[in-house]
């Protein structure tokens, strides 16, 4: 009698038990998917390294998230313990635990706190400091000034030498292998040489994360394995039909692309424009490629083509050459990668611009003289020097 007495107990503190366990898991869940107790945005800066509970704590004292161990706890659930991102994160008013995990592992796409960036392009590099605004909670440009030919305002070298200060290098479409090393030499928070200028096309235009010291050699690679799996993917998914043999003659078409046209609409047009050229025999007959052997990518020209210029015999002038330039001629991005293996199907052989920062694209010899025409009056309307055409 006494045991069954025990027994039953027991078995009641043991359902008492269960039921206190399974309305804790219960609360705890409401509580990481709740929203969350700031009422303002917030600005969480992870440190290189941080670990979850260093995280955790830190945002417990700013009022981010209510309970440390829960927001660990749901963390290590769902597998994002080891997905954290150093840097700044902007974390919107009310967000819930999970809105939190999310934000510091998206790899800083809501970044804030004071952020410097070096922007690589195509005329000139630029340094852009940007700092949250806390009244809009908004990133906002405090200090821009190119490297190469002015001197960093104080606002700037400061930040340059802080320790939480988040450094960026972003790289435009269209940059020369060349162009992306000298504007690496200008940035003053990295260090070490480049050994030489990576071959053309092979360095992937994208933003890159650093720290303070990052290896310019060891950015460089990481530009050449982002564009080497960027033109892997693509090679792997590319239309049974297209032109080239290898996945380096789809990078130099892609090149091309690139410097033809900054419209991301009509990047699968203008390349079904050159495969349709390369499939009926004909010359690309394209600019960008007789400036490249111009210039080597060494800078840009500044001035219209000469007719000599389009007549002189070079390895890159598609006037005179038949079929691609021996390699390419500017580092594509990863949409004219995919578009340069993957073209729209068009019957279009000529293209010229239209004065939108567009093109209008032709079939017939005689839709294209119409829209040349159509643009040299534009050109004449504002002005400009009568420019050789492109796609003729």
């Amino acid at each position: 009698m006494i045991w069954r007495h025990i027994v039953s107990n027991f078995l009641t503190l043991l359902i008492v038990i269960l039921i206190a366990i399974a309305a804790a898991v219960a609360w705890a869940k409401h509580q990481y998917f709740a929203p969350g107790p700031s009422a303002t945005a917030q600005c969480v800066r992870v440190a290189p390294g941080a670990s979850l509970s260093e995280v955790s704590d830190q945002l417990v004292q700013q009022g981010v998230v209510s309970n440390g161990y829960i927001f660990r706890a749901g963390t290590d659930y769902l597998g994002k313990s080891r997905g954290l991102k150093y840097g700044s994160h902007l974390v919107p008013p009310g967000s819930s635990m999970e809105q939190v995990v999310d934000l510091l592992s998206s790899g800083g796409a809501s970044t804030c706190g004071v952020e410097l960036v070096l922007r690589v392009g195509v005329r000139e590099n630029s340094v852009i400091l940007r700092d949250l605004d806390p009244a809009t909670g908004q990133m906002t440009e405090q200090a821009k000034y190119n490297p190469a030919t002015e001197p960093a305002p104080e606002v700037v070298a400061a930040a340059e030498k802080a320790a939480d200060s988040r450094l960026r290098i972003t790289v435009a479409e269209g940059v020369t292998s060349w162009q992306i090393v000298e504007a690496l030499k200008q940035a003053p928070y990295m260090s070490g040489n480049i050994a030489k200028v990576p071959a053309e096309g092979t360095l992937a235009p994208d933003t890159y994360d650093i720290q303070q010291g990052a290896d310019r050699a060891q950015l460089i690679a990481e530009m050449e394995k982002r564009q080497s799996n960027f033109l892997a993917a693509a090679w792997e998914k590319r239309a049974a039909d297209v032109p080239y043999k290898t996945p380096q003659e789809a990078l130099t078409m892609a090149s091309i692309i690139e410097k033809e046209t900054a419209v991301p609409d009509e990047r699968r047009v203008v390349a079904s424009v050159f495969v349709n050229r390369l499939g009926r025999g004909m010359r690309l007959e394209t600019d960008p490629t007789v400036i490249y052997g111009i210039t080597k990518g060494e800078g840009v020209l500044d001035r219209g083509l000469r007719g000599s210029e389009l007549r002189r015999r070079t390895p890159y002038n598609t006037y005179v050459i038949q079929g691609l330039p021996p390699g390419p001629i500017a580092n594509p991005g990863k949409a004219s990668i995919e578009a340069a293996l993957d073209p729209e199907e068009t019957e279009y052989v000529f293209f010229v611009a239209d004065g939108t920062g567009g093109h209008a694209f032709a079939r017939t010899l005689q839709e294209h003289n119409e829209n040349v025409a159509r643009w040299r009056v534009i050109e004449r309307e504002r002005g400009q020097q009568i420019s050789p055409v492109q796609g003729n």
